[in-house]
């Protein structure tokens, strides 16, 4: 297999001794081949690689001009984003004193925000998930530690005033409400866990709970639906990991997750999988691939790092990929999913110097077809008060649409009502093409129930929000005093105005007396 070669330069014939070593060699190396082969035949010894048109995406961060600065995000610690985006709007729960609000800005007017940016702040309780309906732009769903769960019906062009009323405000938990879902075919059925263990599922049409799921022992830490929304995959404080039939509240499958303690839990698509995040025995974070009809135990476990930060994952069922965002820290990495082995292939990873506190995803409609953009984040960094666009993009020299990367994708129009839902029928999503030139289908109104509402009777000024330091209260006052001014001399004005009307009336009388 290998030729003698001389010892030195000089030398002018090959070296017997260097025969022998070389031959010796050779043998070696066969034998240690064959022996691995028998003993591990299922390892191949050359480096695997799989073509993917995925595995140079790359995320690039918005410039300064296209985030959001001058924003007072939530310093609570309640593990969720405090962030949700749509094609329309963006929302952010902030920071004020007593009570909850968010901001809702529209995602064209990005730039600094104006302290004085009206809010939705009608909760009594710091506000702890929001989430849009994915059928409805003008519609958003918060939930907060008064245990309430309340829709918003946002103005067309955003919030012109502070909001304090909603359209429906929800009632059934007896302790504070820390998540809310959506259903995903379904416009009228909404979901919220609360820390009394239980989940409600919300008939939004009469405004009343219709089911409610008792079959955990601790808080809910996260809900993910299935394609068709006929499947609901729960993680919980309990270290259950658990599948349930939502209309009958059954669990199909659970899983004692001791070695794995599970935190997040994603449905991937239509692959009866899920993954999970969460802590191992040792403390270092993981990622765990399930099959869905059988939680005896994982398919595989992957160790990410040592870090103590929460993984959020993202999944895009579009193109198979999954996102891992640890909370606290700046970096986002991405694998490709598939069904063969290895299942979880790694891409690429986004790294930031700036720790996110939570992160919004834009949904598919509302991204840059053009620039081949298959994901966008919106990263909340609490110490710079910013919101920072990521974008996931996938570099193409073509500028035409890519319909390979741009599969038919779930659309804004819903597949059921609440009442065929309820029934026990199951659809899949409507479908849509991203293609340029597509228009969105006229929405459905939202109709809430008949109810008697609270008249309000409240001055703008006492909307606003009260003044934190002495320096916003003189602010404040002097404001106050400049509107008063102009006002009294708005009214002089009108009162002379009022006078020469009066006497041309007057003029106007006597000449046709005279006439």
């Amino acid at each position: 297999m290998w030729a003698a070669r001389p010892c030195t330069d000089s030398c002018s014939s090959a070296c017997p001794i260097s025969q022998e070593c070389l031959l010796f060699a050779d043998r070696l190396f066969t034998v240690s081949l064959t022996f691995f082969t028998v003993l591990c035949p299922q390892i191949s010894w050359r480096p695997t690689y799989r073509s993917s048109k995925f595995r140079n995406v790359y995320g690039k961060a918005g410039n300064r001009e296209q985030c959001f600065d001058g924003i007072p995000i939530t310093r609570n610690v309640h593990d969720n984003h405090f962030c949700a985006v749509n094609a329309k709007f963006l929302a952010i729960v902030t920071e004020t004193a007593g009570g909850g609000s968010f901001l809702v800005i529209p995602v064209n007017k990005a730039g600094r925000i104006d302290p004085h940016q009206p809010k939705v702040c009608g909760h009594q309780g710091g506000v702890l998930d929001i989430k849009w309906n994915p059928f409805i732009d003008n519609i958003i769903a918060s939930c907060s530690e008064d245990c309430s769960v309340r829709i918003w019906e946002i103005p067309e062009g955003g919030l012109r005033r502070n909001m304090s009323e909603a359209v429906l405000e929800l009632y059934g938990h007896s302790r504070r409400v820390g998540l809310i879902e959506w259903h995903p075919t379904c416009s009228g059925i909404l979901f919220s866990a609360g820390y009394d263990f239980k989940i409600l599922i919300w008939n939004l049409e009469v405004g009343s709970p219709v089911k409610m799921i008792d079959c955990h022992s601790d808080v809910v830490l996260c809900m993910s639906f299935n394609t068709d929304g006929s499947l609901l995959a729960t993680s919980c404080k309990d270290k259950h990991l658990r599948v349930i039939e939502p209309r009958s509240g059954k669990v199909l499958q659970e899983a004692d997750c001791k070695s794995h303690r599970v935190n997040r839990v994603v449905f991937l698509g239509n692959m009866k999988r899920l993954v999970t995040t969460g802590v191992s025995r040792w403390n270092t974070r993981q990622v765990a691939l399930w099959d869905q009809e059988d939680l005896s135990m994982p398919i595989i476990e992957e160790e990410i790092d040592g870090l103590s930060g929460l993984l959020f994952p993202f999944y895009d069922a579009d193109t198979h990929m999954l996102y891992l965002a640890g909370k606290g820290d700046g970096n986002i990495r991405y694998y490709e999913v598939g069904t063969e082995k290895p299942y979880l292939q790694y891409l690429m990873e986004f790294r930031s110097p700036a720790p996110q506190k939570g992160l919004g995803v834009m949904p598919k409609h509302g991204l840059d077809v053009a620039a081949c953009e298959v994901f966008r984040f919106y990263k909340l960094v609490t110490l710079r008060g910013l919101i920072e666009p990521i974008s996931m993009i996938v570099p193409r020299r073509s500028e035409t649409y890519q319909e390979d990367i741009y599969p038919m994708t779930a659309g804004t129009e819903p597949a059921l009502t609440a009442d065929e839902w309820l029934s026990g029928m199951d659809r899949e999503p409507v479908l849509m093409s991203l293609k340029a030139g597509y228009k969105r289908p006229c929405q459905k109104a939202f109709k809430a129930p008949v109810r008697e509402r609270k008249t309000m009777v409240m001055n703008g000024l006492l909307e606003s929000i009260p003044p934190k330091t002495e320096n916003e209260l003189m602010r404040m006052f002097f404001r106050q005093q400049d509107e008063l001014k102009r006002l009294r001399e708005e009214l002089v004005q009108k009162d002379v105005r009022l006078q020469q009307l009066e006497l041309e009336l007057n003029n106007l009388r006597n000449n046709a007396n005279k006439l």
